[in-house]
């Protein structure tokens, strides 16, 4: 093993992302970082990300390889790329993001320097379908009680020692959304994370990106991981499920816009998805509701506009 340029094994699952796979091949292999294993899996594409693919192959053969079979989802492709990955260090990107120039040495660095982490993870910015930035995506320390109440760890900037994600079991199938907060919330159960203050990845966002697409199934898949690694499901996450299912805005392109209507199904939702603990949900609910806050949401009520009752 290179001790000074540790293998690291990258996994791209991808399927029909044609417009967009050649950019993140590029960012991966104009990298300054010598020891690269790169891996694409192909669940079936119809387009032609895979002529794309081989065609770069083709000029990379020791660099880079293409595995085509059906799969069951990202989750599951991912875990076929940890099967066969021989790095020491692990990472995933989608077919539709793109690695900054450095990142892999930067983080390599940081694993390098801080033997006792199980990963690193560094600042991202979300860009639009031609490239554009949109925003910065909200990443935060690691800290695993702050987890809890959002997911911001941004996925293709995070680098994991291939033998801790192997210890606690890789990524699990039975997820098709949310697997990556799945994936954060479990390692965080036993291993420390390291943010790192340096740009490492764009994320795509696009109205086809499959987090947008079902956004019912990814608040039902982080429910069911936070319940099952904490215990409960904290009021920001019942509020913006409670909120999407109201007014299936998308939370991204289509801001959550908060309500009184919504503040109280987001009581029946939470006590709904903390059944077995609905005592603490209500508590934090409550605390949320301040009188100042009831006010305002009362105030914007269509009953209160339409029947001109204000509270002053």
């Amino acid at each position: 093993m290179d001790t000074k340029y540790p293998l690291v094994t990258i996994i791209t699952p991808c399927l029909n992302m044609e417009p967009y796979i050649a950019a993140t091949i590029e960012s991966v292999l104009s990298q300054d970082y010598p020891n690269v294993e790169y891996i694409l899996i192909d669940g079936g594409s119809t387009d032609r990300t895979t002529e794309i693919i081989c065609d770069f192959v083709a000029k990379n053969p020791d660099r880079m390889r293409l595995i085509v079979e059906p799969d069951g989802g990202v989750a599951e492709a991912l875990e076929k790329g940890l099967a066969v990955a021989k790095g020491e260090i692990f990472a995933y990107i989608n077919a539709d993001d793109t690695y900054f120039p450095g990142a892999l040495r930067t983080a390599v660095h940081w694993l390098a320097s801080r033997p006792e982490l199980a990963g690193v993870y560094g600042n991202a910015y979300w860009i639009d379908d031609d490239g554009n930035r949109i925003d910065t995506y909200p990443t935060e320390p690691f800290d695993r009680n702050t987890l809890i109440e959002s997911c911001y760890i941004c996925q293709p900037t995070c680098f994991l020692r291939t033998a801790v994600l192997r210890e606690i079991g890789g990524f699990h199938t039975e997820y098709q959304v949310a697997f990556d907060y799945e994936l954060w919330l479990r390692l965080g159960q036993r291993h420390q994370l390291l943010r790192i203050d340096a740009l490492l990845a764009n994320s795509r966002m696009h109205r086809a990106n499959k987090t947008l697409r079902q956004r019912t199934v990814g608040f039902e898949e982080a429910s069911r991981a936070l319940r099952r690694y904490y215990g409960y499901v904290p009021f920001r996450w019942a509020h913006s499920y409670a909120s999407f299912l109201l007014d299936q805005r998308d939370q991204f392109f289509e801001p959550l816009r908060p309500s009184f209507t919504k503040f109280v199904f987001s009581l029946i939702v939470g006590t709904l998805l903390n059944w077995s603990s609905p005592v603490r949900y209500w508590k934090e609910w409550f605390a949320v509701m301040s009188l100042g806050a009831f006010v305002r949401r009362w105030n914007d009520t269509w009953v209160a506009r339409r029947l001109g009752i204000f509270i002053r």
